[in-house]
């Protein structure tokens, strides 16, 4: 998920504050629906990771809803590890590109996990969480 428009505000403006990017972030809102559908909660918990993952996967058929749930479930992802493990934060790449950068300086490119789970179902989410989180 390219967000150009915030790499030029942060380095002109020294826009956004880290709060705000994480809420804007974290709305995923067409994985929240679809999970909703199904009768998945998310609550940013690795618990709800763990359900994304056995969510039958009816949306391979449609490649525009694919595409944006791919970027939801990384975001989402990204989401539950910034509010889990102490340290993750997330940032903007300079290609305006969201990552998770843990505070060993790893960074993990969620939106591309995102995109595989939705594609193929591997690596599951909480597969995902439980590698990056030992990082």
């Amino acid at each position: 998920m390219n967000i150009p428009f915030l790499g030029h505000r942060r380095q002109k403006l020294g826009f956004p504050d880290p709060a705000g990017i994480a809420e804007l972030l974290a709305e995923c809102e067409l994985l929240r629906s679809q999970a909703s559908r199904a009768g998945v909660r998310l609550d940013d918990s690795v618990a709800s990771l763990e359900a994304l993952d056995q969510l039958v996967p009816g949306w391979r058929d449609d490649e525009e809803i694919l595409h944006w749930l791919g970027n939801d479930a990384g975001l989402y992802l990204g989401t539950v590890l910034v509010r889990t493990v102490p340290g993750a934060a997330w940032e903007i790449r300079s290609d305006g590109q969201p990552v998770v950068r843990l505070v060993s300086g790893r960074e993990f490119d969620v939106v591309d996990s995102g995109h595989e789970w939705a594609a193929n179902g591997v690596p599951e989410l909480s597969q995902l969480y439980a590698e990056v989180a030992e990082a």
